[in-house]
């Protein structure tokens, strides 16, 4: 019986993880206009009526660039900061490391209506380029934190035996630092990409015609409940799926061999 109560939990702990998942995928095939029980079907007619709608590709190819733009600078901006704090003592570094951390305790929506007062009276207004700045606010310290944490004694050595072979400041940075943090910046990009592929808020206030996903599903939802969502929410859910089995495969798998 010992035996066994570790792999109920884990079968209860992935039921509660999964169910609602599995729930939506199974109702977008649904033959009906509701998305909720009995379940008639299957049917493929949600699928090919979201993939048809220019409106709805129109928000996943945003959310995909204001996701990759907004995830690329956060990690950018996050290596040079956390590679400044931990290789050179400057005064009130600590500080520092505070208010780049600091973001991540404020609300969203305080976050989104400061940035929308600042826009709209000193810049172009709302628009994906708004929004994109947003997700950089909020990604920022994600990345720097989870860059700056991997930062250790390993990667300072191997700087410093690079310079003591003659390497320049930018060629040990580029391939020495770097490529040995590869795995904390893709870790911190992939994590940053999807924080800003759900996020909701900022993207609401921040965009006005050309809106991301989250948002234009929201202005679906208003309608009602629809087989319609559900489709929408399987494919970013098998995407998503596909994505991260294809870098365990092919990216990480390969780095431990």
């Amino acid at each position: 019986m010992r035996r066994s109560i570790p792999w109920i939990y884990m079968a209860l702990a992935y039921g509660f993880i999964f169910l609602p998942v599995l729930t939506l995928v199974l109702f977008s095939f649904q033959d009906g206009r509701l998305p909720v029980p009995p379940f008639n079907g299957p049917t493929l007619k949600w699928y090919a009526d979201v993939l048809g709608d220019n409106r709805l590709m129109s928000a996943l190819l945003n959310s995909l660039l204001v996701g990759a733009g907004s995830a690329a600078l956060s990690c950018i901006l996050g290596f040079l900061a956390a590679y400044g704090l931990a290789r050179h003592v400057l005064p009130g570094s600590a500080l520092m490391r505070g208010l780049l951390i600091a973001p991540m305790t404020v609300s969203y929506l305080i976050i989104g209506l400061g940035l929308l007062i600042v826009f709209n009276n000193y810049g172009p207004g709302p628009s994906l380029y708004a929004a994109a700045v947003g997700h950089v606010v909020i990604n920022l310290p994600l990345a720097f934190a989870i860059i700056y944490a991997s930062m250790g004694a390993q990667q300072e050595n191997a700087e410093r035996a690079a310079r003591d072979l003659g390497a320049s400041e930018w060629r040990v940075l580029a391939l020495v630092t770097v490529p040995m943090l590869a795995p904390s910046i893709l870790a911190a990009f992939f994590l940053c990409l999807t924080l800003s592929w759900d996020e909701f808020i900022i993207a609401f206030l921040m965009t006005r015609f050309d809106v991301t996903l989250p948002v234009e599903i929201w202005s679906l939802l208003r309608s009602g409940l629809s087989p319609r969502t559900n489709a929408i929410g399987s494919i970013v859910f098998l995407v998503s799926v596909a994505l991260v089995i294809g870098l365990e495969l092919f990216i990480f798998g390969r780095k431990r061999r």
